[in-house]
């Protein structure tokens, strides 16, 4: 095995070009197993790094129950960890009712560990929550930072309210917790859009870590068909994400549905894999008798279908958004308010600069409402028209980010005898 390689070739406007990073080893760690989300974004991070760099290899540790249903490119691979169920109140518990949490955690914290101390990266990236589910990565970040691994923790353009999100760190001690192990903070999100640590009190030390990276631009998929599921070019796309906490959102678009019928522009409603067996069948119920509305559970190329509608109805979870930006759609938010106000705030903020409809979901209760709001969609413009522009350069600056991470690293930290690791 040859010792790794550093091609630095910068582009007129300073992002890297297709380089070599051979040997060079990231860890992505997501916490979550509700919804796909956290371990979508981590993908989109894992794919652009490797098409980015030749020779460079991720590893996602992530506790997805469907991490298996995506597709994932040539040197990105995924270790999954027992499964755990996040409750409507932010709680979590185990998946198998006869398995305490706290042993849960313990063997999910041995494995992340098992796993870091094997792969040996050179760098860790940690999704959203610093310490992990109940701090399970904390055995996991002393190992690394005292083997000189950089370690950065990502974090969403949107977090939660300040109130909320300072009264849950001030509780865990984290902003001292941050400040002694991670190297960088990388807000997935323009700098002109929100800040994610808004009235928290942050030390200047953590502030000069920082770097705003825009929000991840999101390509279609390289695939030779469109599967099997189709949307007409007319049609909306409804999604929830995961749809775990998504039901209400296809309650009221059946709702407009059935109350106005001039709404009869054709509507795909994607429930999400998580979402309960008896939420399913009471939307499925509810939409029978209405023509316009079709059904699937679920499809592993959101994308695809995305670019294929006319307008997206959906919460507005940080993916789903950063897709709508891309695909330049018109969109509805409706955003989930509680546990957490990420939505919201994010969906405030968007409707504000005009680059999307946004209806708070106790009016959307309100059919008529709702379906003026559907009606308001053909009318609006797209995406890409307003005055602000977000930035959607996040991946390129990424993969900066990790270039410039480890282009120093003394190749005489690495000793090749029948393999790669790490001299201690």
């Amino acid at each position: 095995m040859n010792p790794p390689s550093f091609n630095d070739r910068r582009l007129p406007d300073g992002g890297i070009s297709a380089s070599r990073l051979d040997g060079v080893r990231v860890l992505i760690y997501s916490h979550d197993s509700f919804g796909l989300g956290h371990l979508r974004r981590c993908r989109a991070i894992a794919h652009a790094l490797v098409d980015q760099f030749k020779g460079l290899h991720v590893l996602i540790v992530c506790g997805s129950q469907i991490a298996g249903a995506f597709d994932f490119r040539a040197r990105v691979d995924f270790v999954k960890v027992p499964s755990v169920i996040k409750l409507y109140n932010g709680e979590y518990t185990s998946i198998n009712e006869h398995i305490d949490i706290a042993e849960t955690i313990e063997l999910r914290k041995a494995l992340i560990l098992c796993t870091a101390q094997s792969f040996k990266p050179d760098i860790m990236i940690v999704d959203k929550e610093p310490f992990g589910l109940h701090e399970e990565l904390k055995p996991t970040l002393s190992f690394l930072k005292s083997h000189g691994c950089i370690l950065a923790l990502g974090l969403r353009d949107v977090m939660d309210a300040p109130h909320l999100l300072e009264a849950e760190w001030e509780r865990k001690g984290m902003m001292a917790k941050i400040e002694t192990f991670f190297d960088q903070l990388w807000v997935y999100g323009p700098q002109d859009f929100w800040d994610p640590l808004e009235g928290l009190q942050v030390s200047q030390s953590i502030r000069q870590r920082v770097r705003w990276t825009g929000y991840l631009h999101r390509d279609i998929p390289i695939s030779p068909s469109r599967g099997a599921v189709t949307i007409p070019e007319d049609g909306l796309l409804v999604t929830a994400g995961g749809g775990g906490d998504g039901a209400d959102l296809f309650r009221q678009v059946v709702g407009a549905y059935a109350h106005d019928p001039t709404l009869t522009k054709p509507a795909l409603l994607v429930l999400g894999p998580f979402m309960s067996t008896e939420d399913r069948e009471d939307i499925r119920s509810r939409a029978a008798s209405i023509p316009a509305l079709s059904i699937v559970d679920f499809d592993n190329r959101m994308e695809a279908l995305m670019d294929d509608c006319a307008a997206v109805v959906s919460m507005g979870g940080y993916n789903t958004f950063c897709e709508i930006l891309s695909l330049n759609k018109n969109a509805l938010l409706v955003p989930r308010v509680h546990p957490r106000q990420e939505q919201f705030i994010r969906a405030r903020r968007a409707a504000e600069l005009g680059l999307v409809d946004m209806l708070h979901p106790e009016k959307a209760d309100d059919p008529r409402l709702m379906a003026a709001a559907l009606h308001a969609l053909s009318r609006r413009g797209k995406a890409s028209e307003p005055e602000y522009q977000a930035d959607m350069t996040g991946l390129r600056k990424i993969s900066d980010l990790v270039f410039d991470a480890v282009k120093h690293r003394e190749p005489a930290l690495r000793v090749i005898a029948g393999g790669r690791h790490r001299d201690t």
